[in-house]
C-alpha cells in the first residue's frame, strides 16, 4: 500500500516537473520575440527623431528699436545684437511634428551694433541694461514651445509656427513664431521674425528730451538660428 502512494507521487510530481518544462520552452520564444519587438519600436523611435542644439556662433538674432516721438526725425534706430544664446530643439525626420523647442537668453548680452561713439554705446548698453531689461534682477529671457506646425514647401524646406510662452522682465505671454525651416546634412536652420511690446512686460519703452524722442514700444525680432546635433 505505501510502495503503491509512493509511486503514485512520484508519478504526479514527474508529471509536474514535464508540464512546466513545456510551459517554460513554449514562452520562452514569445518572451524573446516580444523583447526584439521593443527593441526594434525603440530603435525606429529614436531614428525617427533627433534632438539638435542652438549653435550660437554660426547665428545671427537681432532687435531693432525704432526711434519715436515728435523729434523722431533726428533721433536713430538701433540694431542690438543677441550675443550668448542657447537651446534645443528636438524634431520628427520628414514631417517635422512633433517637435519642440526650448531658448534661453542671456538678458545682460545684448550689444549695440551702430556706428556710433563709443561712449553713446557705452550709454545706450547701460541704460538698456540697468533701466529697461533690469539684468541684475531678470537674468535671463526665456522661450519653451507648446507646439509646434509645419507644411513642406520644397525639398528639405518647410513653414512652420513655432506656439508657446516667453518671458521676459519676469513676465510669461503667449508667443507664435513663424519660421522657415531648412534641413542638410545635420544642420538645421531657422529663419524668421516676430515682434515684442515693451509694455507688455512691465517695460517703459526709453525716453528722453521730455519725450520728444523716444524708442517705440514695439520692437522687432529677426533670427538666423542654426543648429547640429
Amino acid at each position: 500500500m505505501n510502495r503503491s502512494l509512493h509511486r503514485r507521487i512520484f508519478l504526479t510530481a514527474f508529471g509536474v516537473i514535464v508540464w512546466s518544462a513545456a510551459i517554460a520552452l513554449q514562452q520562452g520564444p514569445v518572451s524573446g520575440w516580444a523583447e526584439r519587438a521593443v527593441s526594434t519600436a525603440r530603435v525606429e523611435a529614436s531614428t525617427n527623431s533627433a534632438r539638435y542644439r542652438i549653435d550660437a556662433s554660426h547665428s545671427r538674432f537681432i532687435v531693432l528699436a525704432f526711434a519715436g516721438g515728435f523729434l523722431s526725425a533726428f533721433a536713430h534706430d538701433h540694431t542690438i545684437s543677441i550675443r550668448e544664446f542657447d537651446g534645443e530643439t528636438d524634431f520628427t525626420y520628414v514631417t517635422v511634428e512633433p517637435a519642440s523647442l526650448q531658448m534661453t537668453i542671456k538678458a545682460g548680452s545684448l550689444s549695440v551694433t551702430d556706428k556710433i561713439s563709443e561712449k553713446d554705446r557705452q550709454n545706450i548698453e547701460t541704460t538698456m541694461r540697468d533701466e529697461v531689461l533690469e539684468v541684475s534682477k531678470y537674468p535671463e529671457i526665456t522661450f519653451k514651445s507648446s507646439g509646434v506646425s509645419a507644411s513642406r514647401t520644397g525639398e528639405g524646406q518647410y513653414q512652420a509656427r513655432i506656439t508657446g510662452e516667453i518671458t521676459l522682465h519676469g513676465v510669461s505671454r503667449p508667443l507664435t513664431i513663424p519660421a522657415q525651416l531648412e534641413f542638410g546634412d545635420k544642420v538645421l536652420r531657422a529663419k524668421g521674425a516676430f515682434t515684442l511690446k515693451q509694455s507688455s512686460f512691465g517695460i517703459k519703452p526709453v525716453s528722453v528730451a521730455g519725450g520728444t524722442i523716444k524708442v517705440k514700444d514695439e520692437l522687432k525680432f529677426t533670427f538666423d538660428i542654426v543648429a547640429h546635433p
